[in-house]
């Protein structure tokens, strides 16, 4: 089926790097949005007063506390995700499990309750796997078991929004599976919008050993919108982006900012050291890790395993990536105007 539509969303994680971006994309063509946030202060920081947005204050951890307003909605975009704080040190499987999949499966069931038959799920690239170098595409399944707390949460996460669709046939339902997103809007930061804060402030002492799939936010808020408009109910679309490795995009950054990239690389052995200090001074300050062992763990074991194929996407949804250094600049763009990053262009210390 073509041509679906939404007239009333709602949309998970409303203030999020995605979850802004696509409230955005909504708004744009006409769509009534009623945005989750956990700070209502927080929304009116990144929205302002934005006409057909309506925010709702709640916590992915309280399904029943905002569950009223879902009636009404057509469409549930589920972006929220609990993620950054997974690699800042010690162990969250517990948190992971509970906002990740459990949570999922009960905003689900509460959606269903309020009448909404249309789905769109933001999945991962962490959902699927292939050898070291091998171009992934949405077949390659990861299995749950061996794989990062995080990967297998998400994977967790998609068995609960498949297993909705088999017990309800009049739903439609969709997932999109994003890379590193990248774009104006993080107001979070995400550690994304962290190493672009932290490139510009001349924070990086190095190019560790890592690659990764670089995708723009917007380009992932229009998948989730044509997926739903597009898709086919219980397929899966890539919005990862493009390969590219660490060195490459600093690179890319410098020169599309101007500001001096590192030069020095730092080793794998190194990178064990830095985690492990850094986990040791968070124990005794109860400030999070900088950089955890998890973190390094998930770079090391990932490294050139971020070659995505979008053909599925871009036959089935027509989905494009707008260049990599137009994403940066947008981004460095948006943290200036917003106050986070010096008004004037500065060279950062070559390291």
């Amino acid at each position: 089926m073509v041509g679906r539509d939404t007239k009333v969303a709602f949309v998970t994680g409303a203030t999020g790097l995605l979850g802004n971006n696509l409230v955005r994309a909504l708004l744009a063509e006409g769509v009534q949005v009623r945005g989750l946030a956990r700070s209502a202060g927080k929304a009116r920081q990144q929205f302002g007063a934005l006409e057909g947005l309506d925010i709702v204050e709640g916590d992915m951890q309280d399904i029943p506390g905002f569950a009223g307003a879902l009636a009404g909605c057509d469409t549930l975009f589920h972006t929220a995700a609990y993620f950054r704080d997974s690699y800042y040190g010690g162990r969250h499987w517990e948190m992971l499990k509970a906002i990740n999949v459990d949570a999922t499966g009960q905003l689900l069931t509460a959606a269903h309750e309020a009448g909404i038959r249309q789905i769109v799920h933001t999945s991962s690239i962490a959902v699927v796997d292939g050898k070291k170098g091998q171009v992934v595409d949405e077949t390659m399944k990861r299995p749950a078991k061996g794989a990062d707390d995080y990967y297998r949460s998400k994977i967790l996460s998609d068995q609960i929004v498949m297993e909705h669709l088999e017990k309800h046939a009049d739903t439609f339902g969709v997932f999109v599976m994003p890379g590193w997103m990248h774009g104006p809007g993080d107001r979070g930061p995400t550690a994304a919008g962290q190493f672009t804060l932290d490139f510009m402030q001349g924070k990086l002492p190095g190019i560790p050993p890592a690659t990764f799939a670089f995708v723009d936010a917007r380009d992932v808020a229009q998948a989730e919108i044509r997926a739903l408009r597009q898709g086919r109910r219980g397929e899966q679309y890539l919005a990862a982006g493009r390969h590219v490795a660490m060195a490459e995009l600093m690179q890319l950054y410098e020169k599309t900012t101007g500001v001096a990239a590192p030069k020095r690389r730092i080793p794998a052995a190194a990178l064990w050291l830095i985690a492990g200090l850094q986990e040791g001074v968070a124990r005794l300050t109860g400030r999070p890790a900088l950089l955890s062992l998890a973190a390094v763990r998930n770079m090391r074991k990932e490294f050139d395993h971020s070659r995505f194929d979008p053909a599925k996407s871009r036959s089935e949804l027509g989905l494009s990536f707008r260049p990599t250094a137009q994403t940066i600049a947008d981004e460095v763009a948006w943290y200036r105007d917003n106050g986070m990053l010096p008004a004037g262009s500065r060279r950062a210390r070559r390291a």
